[in-house]
């Protein structure tokens, strides 16, 4: 992780002078150690294969969730361009079946990227999102994303179990 700590430094940074590279080395190494010792974050070690193997599912996914994104905001339109607003916001608890942490908070993530809805806490298995009306918070139980995320968990084996 520290290389690509520093290699994000660089582009970040723009250009790559000396004291640009002593600084982008001590931090890469400072946030490295920070993430595994104090916020006590471990990243999986993602061999070529693993990630030739999830690649696939990777895109679907990102087609999905573009899909779903413009789907959700020409529903919200036509909520917002009804004569009657008929928004009854709700809160639902949806009991997540994915296995890993990173999976679930892909999930979450991609709930709040939809309009309409918001993931508002996340705690083991169980997700509490805002709903701007009953029908967005039906779409949440057995969704495609959770549906997805689960099969490239399956896909990749151990690398998915944090």
């Amino acid at each position: 992780m520290v290389i690509i700590y520093f290699i994000l430094w660089l582009i970040l940074n723009g250009r790559a002078d000396t004291e640009v590279v002593a600084a982008g080395i001590i931090i890469a190494f400072a946030l490295n150690y920070f993430m595994t010792r104090v916020a006590r974050i471990q990243f999986a070690v993602i061999t070529p294969f693993s990630l030739i193997k999830l690649l696939p599912g990777l895109l679907l996914y990102a087609a999905v969730l573009v899909i779903e994104i413009i789907k959700a905001n020409f529903a919200i339109i036509k909520l917002v361009l009804a004569h009657d607003i008929d928004v009854e916001p709700c809160i639902v608890r949806i009991k997540t079946k994915l296995k890993s942490r990173t999976a679930r908070v892909a999930f979450a993530n991609s709930i709040t990227l939809t309009p309409g809805t918001i993931s508002v806490n996340l705690s083991g298995n169980d997700l509490l999102v805002h709903a701007l009306n009953h029908d967005f918070a039906q779409g949440l139980y057995n969704s495609t994303f959770e549906r997805l995320l689960s099969e490239m968990e399956r896909s990749v084996g151990a690398y998915a179990q944090s």
